[in-house]
């Protein structure tokens, strides 16, 4: 078994660097407006709060996780922009409070858990690693939401093999989420990480092919990127479609984000 320590050693300098963007942020910043509809600065932290202390739940306490679910199931169009909501309303100083301490207790959560332990989620239940993996994702991908509100540029590192890997990992979800079969034949997927490494999924005789940089395959299956104004390439017509649909999130299809001046 793989030691996970990695995983949470780059989820926590994923959350320390998003820290850093906001730590100083006046409360006019806070209440800026984030590419998410309807969401500020805040509901973006709002959410990783709310998300992190979910996840210790999930792996401290799963009969309150549990009803989480069951809470969940009543409402599930709302639930997630509910708890964003809540936390957005806090004054900026509790509300950085509330997300450090409870993603720091999931960081002791998980380093502690025991090794092939599983823990419940919202999709199949998931290991210390899958989750740690998991939170990294939406951290990146929501501090990418506080960024472009902030007209800050942020440097790639290569923790974005996490969100890559979830990304092609999702490949089939992506097209049953759409109501389409998920294609039977593997694809390649060769993508240029930040350091210049080749990150290398799929057997090299696959016919279809996806390749360009690691950060806008990320971009791109967490939503936060239109296809078009991505440097990704496809090779054959199920991995073309692919480019359309991809998403590394459990749930429903997102609306994505439009072409860079197109009209909203």
């Amino acid at each position: 078994m793989a030691d996970p320590t990695p995983v949470f050693d780059d989820l926590r300098a994923e959350s320390d660097e998003l820290d850093r963007l906001v730590a100083e942020l006046g409360p006019e910043q806070w209440a800026l407006a984030t590419p998410a509809p309807r969401w500020t600065v805040a509901h973006q932290i709002a959410h990783l709060a709310w998300t992190d202390r979910s996840a210790l739940l999930a792996v401290t306490d799963e009969d309150a996780f549990r009803s989480l679910i069951e809470k969940a199931l009543t409402a599930p169009d709302s639930f997630v922009d509910e708890g964003a909501e809540e936390g957005a309303k806090l004054p900026p100083a509790e509300l950085l409070a509330r997300w450090r301490e409870g993603r720091t207790a999931l960081d002791t959560a998980l380093r502690a858990a025991p090794p092939g332990a599983r823990f419940p989620w919202y999709g199949p239940p998931m290991s210390a690693a899958s989750m740690a993996t998991g939170r990294l994702m939406e951290t990146w991908a929501h501090g990418q939401d506080v960024a472009d509100a902030l007209g800050v540029t942020r440097t790639p590192t290569d923790r974005l093999r996490h969100v890559v890997r979830i990304g092609v990992r999702a490949r089939d979800f992506a097209f049953g989420a759409h109501g389409v079969p998920a294609p039977t034949g593997e694809f390649r997927v060769e993508l240029t990480g930040p350091s210049g490494e080749l990150w290398a999924y799929g057997p090299e005789e696959a016919s279809q092919r996806v390749t360009g940089p690691a950060l806008d395959f990320c971009l791109l299956v967490t939503q936060r990127a239109h296809r078009a104004d991505l440097a990704l390439h496809a090779e054959g017509p199920d991995a073309d479609r692919w480019l359309d649909i991809a998403q590394a999130f459990a749930g429903p299809p997102g609306t994505g984000r439009p072409p860079k001046g197109s009209t909203p």
